[in-house]
C-alpha cells in the first residue's frame, strides 16, 4: 500500500506535513508513504528531527498551487505543481490514495480531471464530521465542493454519506437525514421540495425525513444531507464553535470534539480514487490522522463499493 501525501499544501507547508508524515509512519510503518514536493528541504526536516528519510519515497517537485490560485487555471497551468503530480501517480496507480491540506478548489478539479467520477454519479460530494452530545458523531455533507445542487444529487449524497458512515465509522443502517427548516415534508425551498420524495421513495439508504439545524448534534440521525452553499455555512459555524470554546477558556468533552485535527481532512467521496482534503491550517497530528483516514478508505475499499453501489 502507498499512500500520496502533498507536502506542499496547507499554510504550514512544507514542515507541518513532513513532521505529520513522521507521526504517521510511526503509526503505520507496514505502509509506504510517498512524499510529494520539495525533496531538499523534506530531507533537512527530517535530519532536523533526526528521521531517516529513507522511511519514505520521494517524488520532487517545487511548484506549488497556492491558496489563492484560480483551481482550474492552476490545475491546467501547472502540471509539475505536487497537487497535479500527486493526481498524476493516482491515475497511474503508482499511489494507492493522496492526501493534501492545499487549495481546496485544486484538488477537486484535479480529482474530476485525473481519477475523474464514478460512473452513474453526478456530482462528487465532501464530507465533515458532526460530534453528538451523547457520543459519536454523524456526517454532514456536501460541505462545498457543489454550492448550487439538483434533487438527484441530495438524494446521490444520501447514498454517499450511507455507505461512508457505515463501512468507515461502523455506523449500522445509518440514518439519513434532509437538512431543512422544519420536520413537515412540505417544508423548505424549492430544492429540498423536491428532493424529498425522491430521498423517502428510494430503498438506497435509510431516510429518516427532515431534520433542522438544532438536531445535527442530537441522535436524529447519522447522515444529514444539504446543499454544499448550506453544509460549508454549517461546518464553518461548527468550527468557530471550537475557536471560541479555546479563547473563552472552556473545557468541555463536547467541544473537543470539534477540533479539526482529530478527524484529519474531507474525503471526496464519488471519485474512482481514495482523495482525502485536508484543513488549510492543518498541523502535524491532522497531517497524520488524514493519512490514517486515507488508509482505512483503502482497507475499507470504500470506493470500490460506491463504485458498485452506482452500477
Amino acid at each position: 500500500m502507498k499512500i500520496g501525501l502533498d507536502i506542499m499544501g496547507g499554510d504550514f507547508a512544507p514542515e507541518a506535513a513532513v513532521l505529520g508524515a513522521i507521526l504517521a509512519y510511526k503509526a503505520i510503518p507496514e505502509s509506504k508513504l510517498v512524499l510529494i514536493g520539495d525533496k531538499d528541504v523534506a530531507v533537512k526536516i527530517l535530519h532536523d528531527n533526526n528521521f531517516s528519510p529513507d522511511n519514505f519515497e520521494f517524488v520532487h517537485t517545487t511548484e506549488v498551487i497556492g491558496m489563492g490560485d484560480h483551481p482550474t487555471k492552476a490545475v491546467i497551468q501547472k502540471p509539475n505543481s505536487s497537487i497535479s503530480i500527486g493526481y498524476n501517480l493516482l491515475k497511474d496507480g503508482q499511489i494507492d490514495a493522496f492526501s493534501s491540506a492545499g487549495n481546496t478548489g485544486a484538488m477537486l478539479v484535479g480529482a474530476m480531471f485525473s481519477v475523474k467520477t464514478i460512473p452513474g454519479v453526478l456530482r462528487p460530494a465532501v464530507t465533515t464530521i458532526v460530534p453528538k452530545l451523547k457520543g459519536g458523531l454523524g456526517i454532514l455533507l456536501d460541505v462545498g465542493a457543489n454550492a448550487d445542487c439538483k434533487p438527484d444529487y441530495l438524494l446521490q449524497f444520501g447514498v454517499l454519506g450511507s455507505l461512508f458512515a457505515e463501512l468507515i465509522y461502523d455506523i449500522e443502517n445509518p440514518r439519513v437525514g434532509l437538512v431543512n427548516i422544519g420536520e413537515e415534508e412540505e417544508k423548505g425551498n424549492v430544492l429540498c421540495q423536491a428532493a424529498y420524495p425522491l430521498m423517502k421513495e428510494t430503498n438506497l439508504f435509510n431516510f429518516v425525513g427532515n431534520v433542522e439545524g438544532r438536531d445535527l448534534f442530537t441522535d436524529e440521525a447519522d447522515v444529514f444531507v444539504c446543499d454544499g452553499f448550506t453544509g460549508n455555512v454549517i461546518l464553518k459555524l461548527a468550527e468557530s464553535l471550537y475557536v471560541i470554546s479555546i479563547k473563552k477558556g472552556l473545557k468541555d468533552e463536547f467541544f473537543e470534539r470539534f477540533n479539526y485535527e482529530q478527524y484529519g481532512g474531507s474525503p471526496i467521496l464519488g471519485i474512482n480514487a481514495p482523495v482525502v482534503v485536508g484543513h488549510g491550517i492543518s498541523n502535524p497530528e491532522a497531517i497524520k490522522n488524514m493519512v490514517l483516514l486515507s488508509k482505512h478508505m483503502i482497507d475499507t475499499n470504500l470506493v470500490n463499493k460506491i463504485q458498485q453501489a452506482f452500477q
